[in-house]
């Protein structure tokens, strides 16, 4: 039974997952207000009367929270505290057949490229005027910039294509109009992704094209930071590196998930390089853009992972010293290649294994902070938790990196404004410090 009235054109959006996902909810919620929907992004006030769950279905935790999420809403609905539940997404792209019969009380279920259709049965209209804006939901000082859509990668463990069809680039004219607007309305950051950056434009524009558009990006009044997540290693376009050199608004950071140190396991998972040209790439990034913070991302466990194969990636994890790392756990996947092979990897396996690297790290890491004591960064301050303004540098990202911490006594900082910070102490993944 119903204990409120719930407002009939309150919509409330709910994300789950990577920041491609956030984009796509932000793109979504421009649609809906420009349909006169009342829209917001993860309401607390149980006053809307639709609620649209945009999930993720990466690996295996990530459906388990997606699902668990959409059973919460449905049980909402049961209870009369909302009167529409409507599920989009990755993991309603590949399971809405199967969990529509499981949970009926989903009102509809849209697949990644969907819409329209997800417009439609709300009784709005698709308003192409409104291509490449967004609703942010990020600070308006920073945003996620998506560039392409899909994937053409063949890597065994991934399930991305399955959800997120084949790679598309978007026309770099209309990303520079896009940037052009957010940057008129007080965005300083941009964070570009896709599956894989360093494919942009061989589907539109014959070449690999990345360093072109950060050139165009670059010359943006406004634009101050420019940064690069998910770059893949085979085949990568060195002229980012010259762009990155040339720019001063260009962050000195590149996000490039490598997966393992193995040959053997590399070529299991089919990822088109092996450990020796996976470290003359480093080394060439490192020579070609000194100071650079390399983030990478590493699977422990893929099926075959010997204990040989992993004290291999522990050693050279010690050789190449990462500046930021993140691990997961091998999820098997159905549909992938990979799903043929034996799963053998026990799952208490993978997480020790997944924990022994995370503590490898923070070992590093912190090696890495100490030495920054002392030393002054520009920082950009993202926050106000307790006595603290918390902000970035250039090499760092929102949400996955490390943070610099400034008390109120050391200095004020207003939220998405640059300021210059000393370091005066450092944990693994924090820095403390007062602005000069």
């Amino acid at each position: 039974m119903k204990t409120k009235t719930l407002k009939k054109n309150k919509v409330n959006v709910v994300t789950l997952g990577c920041s491609k996902n956030i984009f796509d909810s932000e793109v979504m919620m421009s649609q809906l207000k420009a349909n006169k929907f009342d829209v917001h992004h993860e309401s607390n006030d149980g006053e809307a009367s639709t609620v649209i769950i945009n999930t993720c279905g990466f690996i295996d935790n990530a459906k388990q929270e997606s699902i668990d999420t959409i059973l919460g809403w449905a049980d909402a609905k049961k209870n009369g505290e909302v009167d529409k539940v409507m599920v989009t997404g990755c993991l309603s792209e590949r399971y809405k057949d199967e969990l529509a019969g499981e949970i009926p009380e989903v009102d509809a279920w849209f697949g990644t490229r969907e819409l329209p259709r997800l417009l439609k049965t709300l009784k709005a209209d698709y308003k192409h005027e409104l291509v490449g804006e967004r609703l942010l939901t990020t600070p308006v000082h920073y945003a996620y910039f998506k560039i392409a859509e899909g994937c053409d990668r063949p890597c065994a463990f991934c399930a991305i294509p399955l959800m997120r069809g084949k790679h598309v680039s978007t026309d770099m004219d209309q990303l520079v109009n896009n940037a052009k607007n957010l940057a008129a309305n007080g965005t300083k950051e941009l964070i570009l992704i896709a599956q894989d950056l360093t494919y942009y434009g061989l589907d539109i524009y014959k070449k690999r094209n990345l360093s072109e558009l950060m050139a165009r990006l670059a010359e943006i009044e406004g634009i101050d930071w420019i940064r690069l997540q998910y770059a893949y290693p085979s085949g990568f376009p060195m002229d980012i590196l010259d762009a990155m050199n040339k720019y001063d608004n260009v962050c000195k950071y590149l996000d490039m998930p490598l997966q393992h140190a193995s040959s053997k396991m590399l070529k299991s998972m089919k990822r088109g390089i092996n450990r020796e040209k996976t470290d003359a790439l480093i080394k060439s990034i490192r020579e070609k853009v000194p100071g650079i913070a390399l983030r990478t991302t590493l699977i422990t466990g893929f099926p075959g992972e010997t204990e040989e194969d992993f004290q291999e990636m522990l050693e050279w994890i010690k050789e190449t010293r990462f500046e930021r790392l993140g691990c997961f756990t091998y999820s098997h996947e159905e549909n992938t290649s990979a799903h043929a092979l034996v799963d053998d990897v026990p799952q208490e396996v993978k997480q020790d294994r997944a924990n022994q690297i995370m503590a490898l790290q923070s070992g590093i890491s912190m090696e890495l902070n100490q030495a920054k004591i002392g030393k002054t960064y520009k920082v950009l301050f993202d926050r106000v938790e307790g006595d603290y303004f918390i902000g970035r540098t250039q090499y760092d990202s929102p949400e996955v990196d490390n943070e610099v911490l400034v008390h109120n006594e050391d200095g004020f900082a207003r939220i998405g404004d640059y300021a210059n910070v000393e370091v005066t102490d450092a944990e693994e993944f924090d820095l403390f410090g007062k602005i000069v």
